[in-house]
Formats: C-alpha cells, structure tokens, sequence
C-alpha cells in the first residue's frame, strides 16, 4: 500500500528517461515515479529505495529522497512564505510548498511568521498543514522544574484555560487565563517561568516576575490607570477578578498588592467604592 504524507520503501520496477518508477512490488499496477533529478547514481531495477511521497503542483503522487520538514502524525514549525485569497503557503523544504487553508488557522498569519502546524489529509487526498490539535500531539516529558525559566512559544488561546504554550517548540505548557497575556499573539516566541509540573507532565508557566519582584511594577501600572480614570478609579480591591482584569490586566491578587504598596507610599486613598489619587 502506498501511503500519502509518509517515509516507504519501495521497490525500482521500471527506470525511464524521466525517473524511476517505484512500486511496493514488481508487479503492482499503483506506480510513483522519482525525478530524474532524484535518481541515485548505479541504481537498479529491483533496488529497494527509502522515499516521501507527495503530490506535485499538477496534483500527481510523485517521491523524493528529500527530507521534507513534516510528515503526517508529527509537529513543526514552519515559514509562511505567502498568503493568498483562501490561505498561506508554507516552506515545506520540498519543490511544492505546503498549502495551509484559512479554515485550519488558529489566527490569521503574514508572509515571515513561523508557526507550529501538524500535517494532514485532505478531502481530495492532498496534504496540507493545520494550525489545529497541536495540543494532542506535544510532548509532556519536558527536563524542566518549577522556578525554571524556558522559552516558547504561543499556538493557541483560550478564553477558558489561557495561552497555550510550546515549549521548545515540543512541550506543552499554559499561561493561565488569570495572567495578563493580552498582549501576546500566535506565533510570539517568550520567555517564562514554570509554576508547576502537572502529574501528566505538563507545564504551568508565568510571564511575571516573583511577586516581590514584580509589585513595583505593577503598583506604577494600576496608577497609571488610576490617572487615566482622572484620578478616581471606580472601584477597590474588592470588586470581582473580572473588573480588576479588564481595567488593569492583573489578576486580583496582583491588584490587591499592588494597591497595598500605593497605599503604603500614601499615593492613593482607599474608599468603600473606589480608589483616589492623593496627588503626592
């Protein structure tokens, strides 16, 4: 059997002045032909040769010896190289680029991104690339402990869980939903910290700093919005996660230390409604 998107070793039944045509057995009818430009010099009929197969640009199963950059059932991460009207076209390390359709994106994407993409099978049997079920397919045996600090990058968000995260472009790992990560988009490569290592071997990360480290930080960034509500911010730290998220993009534990350190340095007042600016 032939297969789409997959390394096979088949059998040389016919040399031409094209190529060699391949087939699992002498005497099969499916054939798949090896450029010329491909042919391995002194090769014979009934050699056994290591091959891809895809499809050309006209649509033909054809085989090459090169390494294409992703195979069915794997991961990579792969160059957008142009987009058109119903997709990109990705380097794929072979003579044919790799079409990803608009339907398979995660995000929209611009010629120069690199994005993490698996490989499939389409409904007219032709391989293309999808910025889909990354999760499924990472790896959850990463070397990396908590306080470790990694790098990796972003696939996917979502509202519920958070930033997805490839680590090392192989591990999986998630930025939490309560983390500010509105800044970020599919395809950022960041730095993080672990938090923790899940029983199934995967990752929580942190873009933030040690709390400690962080709070000054943060402290000048809920004052900044403090101002832009012209000094009286319309709530406390007791309103809900939600509002202190939106307003400020930290979570309510990073707001309330925060607050704690402008009240401390008598910058800010704190009423049963809002906070104000003391104006020092």
């Amino acid at each position: 059997m032939i297969n789409l998107g997959e390394w096979q070793e088949l059998t040389v039944v016919k040399k031409v002045d094209f190529g060699l045509y391949l087939a699992e057995k002498q005497e099969d009818e499916t054939r798949v032909l090896l450029p010329k430009n491909q042919v391995p010099a002194e090769v014979k009929t009934g050699e056994r040769l290591r091959v891809f197969l895809y499809k050309d640009s006209k649509d033909r199963l054809i085989s090459t010896l090169k390494e294409p950059k992703l195979t069915l059932g794997r991961f990579a991460v792969l160059k957008v190289l142009e987009v058109g009207k119903i997709g990109a076209f990705l380097d794929w390390g072979l003579e044919k680029d790799l079409f990803l359709p608009y339907k398979e994106m995660t995000a929209r994407v611009e010629a120069g991104d690199e994005v993490l993409v698996t490989l499939y099978i389409d409904k007219s049997r032709r391989l293309c690339a999808s910025m889909k079920g990354i999760y499924e397919l990472l790896y959850t045996n990463s070397p990396y402990q908590r306080d470790d600090t990694i790098e990796g990058r972003v696939y996917e968000f979502s509202d519920n869980f958070g930033a997805f995260v490839a680590v090392d472009d192989k591990y999986s790992a998630l930025i939490p939903a309560h983390e500010d990560h509105s800044f970020l988009k599919i395809g950022d490569i960041i730095s993080a910290k672990v938090t923790n290592v899940k029983e199934d071997g995967k990752l929580d990360l942190t873009l933030r700093d040690k709390a400690y480290l962080q709070m000054d930080e943060d402290a000048e960034k809920v004052m900044k919005v403090i101002e832009e509500f012209a000094g009286v911010l319309p709530f406390n730290d007791k309103a809900s996660p939600e509002v202190i998220k939106r307003e400020t993009g930290l979570s309510k534990a990073a707001f309330k230390r925060a607050v704690g350190r402008l009240y401390k340095e008598r910058r800010i007042e704190i009423t049963e409604k809002s906070i104000r600016k003391t104006g020092k």
